[in-house]
């Protein structure tokens, strides 16, 4: 059994280190790289040619992961990736990545997971959700920031003056609205108020 070599993902350095230490036990796996930032991984996977698979998370600063995924299939097309979030996917989603767990899955499952999607080629999703047509959206899908800023774009308020409001970069909210138009599946301010208001957020 060939060595599958890893490379980890996700700005909650608790989750990585503890996710590191559990897939080192197994022998035919190799992490060979961790990283809290996005942008870096990019940077590491440029120059290495020895990676099989990509763990990353979905919600993170920056870059979020859907469009950390699609750069790296542009660097590399069969490079695998495995997304362990703590949200249920949208289900557009799926069709970006190999596989997709929930962060509260059993390490018993990620292994299966890896050996899918590595070994046998095949995609691996937690309670099928390939085959989803529709997610049930949760209040708990955003974060509390999150949620404030929500509430202040519905209020119309400018990226520059909830920056201001929250004491935050430009650039901040600008990453935070990034990751909440994903996470809600919504494109414009107009469909993020109508969403919101579905939820209850407002």
């Amino acid at each position: 059994m060939d060595k599958i070599n890893i490379v980890l993902v996700d700005d909650h350095l608790l989750f990585l280190n503890g996710l590191k230490a559990s897939l080192t036990i197994y022998s035919f796996v190799e992490v060979v790289a961790t990283f809290t930032n996005p942008k870096e991984a990019l940077t590491f996977i440029k120059k290495s040619t020895n990676v099989d698979l990509i763990i990353t998370d979905i919600s993170m600063p920056d870059v979020n992961g859907i469009e950390f995924i699609k750069q790296v299939k542009k660097l590399n097309l069969s490079l695998k990736t495995l997304v362990i979030s703590m949200f249920q996917p949208l289900h557009y989603e799926h069709k970006f990545y190999d596989g997709y767990l929930l962060k509260d899955t059993d390490i018993s499952i990620v292994i299966e997971a890896i050996k899918s999607i590595v070994y046998n080629e095949t995609s691996y999703f937690y309670d099928d959700i390939s085959d989803a047509s529709t997610f049930a959206f949760s209040k708990n899908i955003v974060t509390k920031r999150e949620r404030e800023i929500i509430i202040l774009i519905t209020e119309e308020h400018t990226v520059e003056e909830i920056a201001a409001k929250l004491f935050l970069s430009r650039h901040t909210v600008e990453t935070h609205k990034k990751n909440i138009f994903l996470k809600l599946q919504v494109k414009t301010n107009a469909g993020l108020v109508k969403k919101a208001i579905q939820l209850g957020y407002i």
